[in-house]
Parts: structure tokens; C-alpha cells; sequence
């Protein structure tokens, strides 16, 4: 059975993208097919794994609101191999921005986009669907949430952090409430730095108020910067580095989760 997981936060610059293509390639390694779809206008999901952008989550975003369309279809046309076994990707683009705008337009149902995904998901083929987010509020970034079985939030630890994963938390529930099927796996700090005190604070903050919900956190390493700089992952930049022990271990709680 495939698993959608969404990986979303209101806020940007919390490590959205950098989690969803490691997660990926780590889930890859494990021996499992994943795709990758990038509904961020900025279409970095791409940029970071070497690749070109293009509107191909435009157009599966498109037959959201067209009666006419064949879901199934689009997802095959668009879809590109990333150029790493079993790691496939629906890249992103500007245009992006103006799909979701037609979405919201339209008042698609927020269900919209896990029926469009469902073709795939009847297959089982692939294992898993990652979804990158953009940071807004509303809109496309529901709809993700509500077509994942997971959901990941990453957040930053830092003083202003608590904000963005308490939306996160308040979406779930009315999600929840409108029958969403799915769970929220955790929250996940990143760009970590255990020497200081507003990182640790931070961190206590969140276990706090989230207790059993927080995830082990992904450390802030050079090295993950210098593999997104070069179009790489962690695991083929630094296969033993922490960074990519951190992200096999997320991805050995995805792959252990309902």
C-alpha cells in the first residue's frame, strides 16, 4: 500500500525541501520506490537534486479542477527519473503559484488532491509519495496534509518556532475533525546546534508542549549545505556523515509507521 507523506510548515527557510529529498533518497536506499512531488513555486525540490525544473506539478495541480482529466495519465508524463534507482520526481516551477490560485478559485474540496493521487495508490506502486509544501497558510498546503497518511513538520529551533508548529497543530485538528485519516508523525527540529542555549531551550520548549511528538533532531552540518550546493544528498555527498545517519533514522520511523 503507498503512503503519502506531506512534509509542511507555515514558515519557510525550516528545512522543508532539504528533509523531503533526503528522506527520499534514504527511503530510495532501503530499497523502495519513491516519487517526489514538488508543490512549491520555487521548484527547488529539483535544484537540489541536480535536475531541471518544470511545470509538471502544474499540471497534476490542474486536473484537480478539470472533470475531464485523466490523473493517471498526468502523473506518467510527468513524472522524472531523478537519475538515482528507485527515486522518481514530479518537478515544480513558478507556475505552480498559478495553479494554486486557480485551485483556490475554484473552492476545489480539500479532498481533491489525494483523489487525484489515487490512481497510484490503488497500484501500490510506488512505495511512497513525498509531498513538498510551500510555506503558506490554507490552500494547496491543506490539501497535501490531507492527502498524506504522515505528516512532518519541520521547524527550526529557535525562539520563534513554537508559532508555526502550533498552526501546524491547530490545521491537524480541524482536519481531523472533517474525518482526515492520516497522523501527524512528529516534529522535526532542524539545523540543530546542541552547543546552544536558544537550540536547547528550543528543544525543551517543544518537548514540552509536544512531548512524544518530537522527533530526534537533524543537526545543522555544513555538509548538508555543501551537498544541496552541489545538486547531491547527504548520501552521496557524505554517506557516513551524522547528517545522514540522522536522515536514515527518520526515514527507519517513516518506513515503520502505519
Amino acid at each position: 500500500m503507498t503512503k503519502v507523506v506531506t512534509i509542511a510548515n507555515q514558515k519557510g527557510g525550516v528545512g522543508k525541501t532539504t528533509t523531503v529529498t533526503n528522506l527520499a533518497h534514504a527511503l530510495a536506499l532501503m530499497g523502495k520506490e519513491v516519487l517526489v512531488i514538488d508543490l512549491d513555486p520555487q521548484g527547488q525540490v529539483a535544484t537540489f537534486l541536480g535536475m531541471e525544473q518544470s511545470a509538471g506539478a502544474f499540471y497534476l495541480l490542474s486536473t484537480c479542477i478539470d472533470p475531464g482529466a485523466n490523473p493517471l495519465m498526468i502523473l506518467r508524463q510527468q513524472m522524472r527519473f531523478s537519475g538515482r534507482d528507485r527515486l522518481y520526481v514530479i518537478p515544480g516551477n513558478p507556475l505552480t503559484n498559478m495553479a494554486q490560485t486557480m485551485l483556490n478559485a475554484s473552492n476545489a474540496p480539500v479532498a481533491v488532491l489525494r483523489r487525484v493521487l489515487s490512481p497510484l495508490l490503488n497500484n501500490g506502486k510506488p512505495d511512497y509519495i513525498l509531498l513538498d509544501t510551500a510555506p503558506s497558510v490554507g490552500g494547496v498546503q491543506e490539501r497535501a496534509v490531507w492527502a498524506s497518511d504522515l505528516l512532518i513538520v519541520p521547524t527550526l529551533p529557535d525562539s520563534s518556532s513554537l508559532e508555526g508548529v502550533q498552526y501546524m497543530a491547530g490545521m491537524v485538528a480541524e482536519l481531523k475533525e472533517k474525518g482526515w485519516q492520516g497522523e501527524l508523525l512528529g516534529i522535526l527540529p532542524t539545523h540543530y546546534e546542541e552547543r546552544t542555549r536558544e537550540s536547547r531551550s528550543s528543544m525543551e520548549d517543544l518537548r514540552r508542549v509536544f512531548q512524544g511528538l518530537v522527533l530526534s533532531p537533524i543537526s545543522d552540518r555544513t555538509v548538508l549545505r555543501d551537498a544541496r550546493s552541489r545538486g547531491q544528498t547527504i548520501f552521496e555527498y557524505e554517506p557516513e556523515s551524522q547528517s545522514a545517519q540522522e536522515y536514515r533514522e527518520l526515514a527507519e520511523q517513516v518506513r515503520k509507521a502505519r
